[in-house]
Formats: C-alpha cells, sequence, structure tokens
C-alpha cells in the first residue's frame, strides 16, 4: 500500500484536538479521515506529527496515511482539501513516502509558535488566534529566564499532571523570545525547538515567562522553578489559542523543500 505525507494548516478553535475522540467531538484528525472516504475506498487511520491539544494551531502539521491506489500527490491534495470544506483544515502539499516514513517517529524535530498580543484594545482580526493581556512586558527578561530551559532536563514542573510520557527528561534545543510593533501595542512571540515536548510544556513555559516579563518573578525564579521538579511550582498554564505546531523536521524532507 502505498503510503503519503501530508503538509497541514488549521485553525485550532473549532475542533476538541488533532486527536479522533471517542465521544465524537469535531477533531482535526477525524475530518481528514472523513474526507479520504469521499475520494475512495480507503478509510485510513491516519498519524501526525503531533497531537495539538483543543485550540491549538497548525501551520506545519505533518501526518502520514497508507492508501490502496497510487495518487498524483498534487489532486490527491485537492481532492482532500474540495471534501474538508467548510472546516478550516488545509492540506498544504502531499507527497508519496518510503513505506518506513512515519509521520510521528520519524520526526527529528517539533518547531512551536506562541503568540501574545499585549495592549489594551480587543484584537479583531487575530480574535482566537492569540493570548492577549492588556499589560506591556520585559522582553528581555523573559529571555534571561528562557535560558534556564536550554537543554537537558527533568520538566515534571512544566508537563500537565495528566502527561503519559514515560520520562519527564527532554531537551529543548532553543526558545527564543522577540518582540514586534502592531498598532496600539506589542506583539511578543516565542518560538521553541525540540526533539519533542510533554503535554502542556510549552503553555507551561510561556505562562511561567510572562510572569516574568510582568515583573511578578525574577528570571532566575523559573530556575528554582525548574529545579523543584513539582507541578504546584509552576506559573500559570496560558490559553491554548496563541500555539501553533509551525514545523516537523525529517532526516530527509518528505515534500521535498
Amino acid at each position: 500500500m502505498p503510503r503519503y505525507a501530508l503538509l497541514i494548516e488549521y485553525h485550532g478553535g473549532p475542533f476538541s484536538g488533532w486527536q479522533r475522540q471517542a465521544g465524537g467531538q469535531l477533531s482535526v484528525q477525524g475530518v481528514i479521515e472523513a474526507a479520504f472516504t469521499k475520494i475512495g475506498p480507503d478509510a485510513p487511520t491516519i498519524a501526525a506529527a503531533g497531537r495539538t491539544d483543543a485550540g491549538v494551531h497548525a501551520t506545519g502539521q505533518v501526518a502520514h496515511a497508507d492508501l490502496s491506489r497510487d495518487w498524483d500527490p498534487f489532486k490527491l491534495a485537492g481532492a482532500l482539501n474540495f471534501h474538508l470544506r467548510p472546516h478550516p483544515v488545509s492540506i498544504l502539499a502531499a507527497a508519496r513516502v518510503e513505506e518506513d516514513f512515519h509521520a510521528r517517529f520519524s520526526a527529528v524535530e517539533r518547531q512551536y509558535l506562541f503568540r501574545l498580543l499585549c495592549r489594551r484594545a480587543p484584537a479583531t482580526h487575530d480574535r482566537g488566534l492569540v493570548w492577549q493581556v492588556p499589560h506591556q512586558l520585559d522582553v528581555a527578561a523573559m529571555a534571561e529566564g528562557a535560558q534556564h530551559l536550554i537543554g537537558l532536563h527533568d520538566f515534571t514542573t512544566f508537563r500537565a499532571t495528566q502527561c503519559q510520557a514515560k520520562s519527564p527528561v527532554k531537551s529543548i534545543d532553543s526558545i527564543s523570545v522577540t518582540s514586534h510593533p502592531v498598532p496600539a501595542g506589542m506583539e511578543v512571540q516565542f518560538r521553541l525547538r525540540a526533539r519533542s515536548f510533554l503535554h502542556n510544556q510549552v503553555r507551561s513555559i510561556v505562562g511561567t515567562l510572562e510572569r516574568v516579563g510582568a515583573g511578578a518573578w525574577s528570571p532566575d525564579q523559573v530556575k528554582t522553578a525548574l529545579e523543584a521538579r513539582d507541578r504546584s511550582a509552576c506559573g500559570p498554564v496560558c490559553p491554548p489559542e496563541g500555539l501553533y505546531l509551525t514545523r516537523a523536521v525529517y532526516p530527509s524532507d518528505p515534500f521535498g523543500g
């Protein structure tokens, strides 16, 4: 059975998350699998690079599916997009891949972006796409605090209590914190790179760094929280609407980019 990789973009707002739910709630995986049933006899179970939570977006999610017939990749993407309407999900590209390619297990890095809007006036065009706070933030202090999280650590403090990972030990390759002017305010962007992340790890980190930027925590308190290895030492977990899975990296790019 030929295997295809899909490059996927979606707005996470309407969905219960990536993963198909037993209770029938709307999921990204579910609507893509339903689209497959409209274009042929296949009803494949697709696997993704990252199982994003409810409300989390993606601009570079990758999934794979095994089909019973050969498809021209361009036509496959177009056919799926036709049947995905009106859901806010788009197949940006499709590619035939080797049978040992796995969207999740072959990935060597995941990249996430978190967007935080700092202004008092409500978001309009970006409503549901950013986390908004009414106060300004000290970007330099947040960047300093983030440095304590780079490298191999026990991230018990920064993972959800229901996280199913076998170990809390992960290695974060980089965290950048940058500011970008917007009308009447500022957008702060957090970009994180790692081979893999724990459940709620990114949102826990950003929520904690926001407290640093607001002056409620010092940058060194991030190190104290990390070393506590205690979930109660974490700062607030920020909401999901500012979080994007932007890229999954593989030893060989399946889409040839």
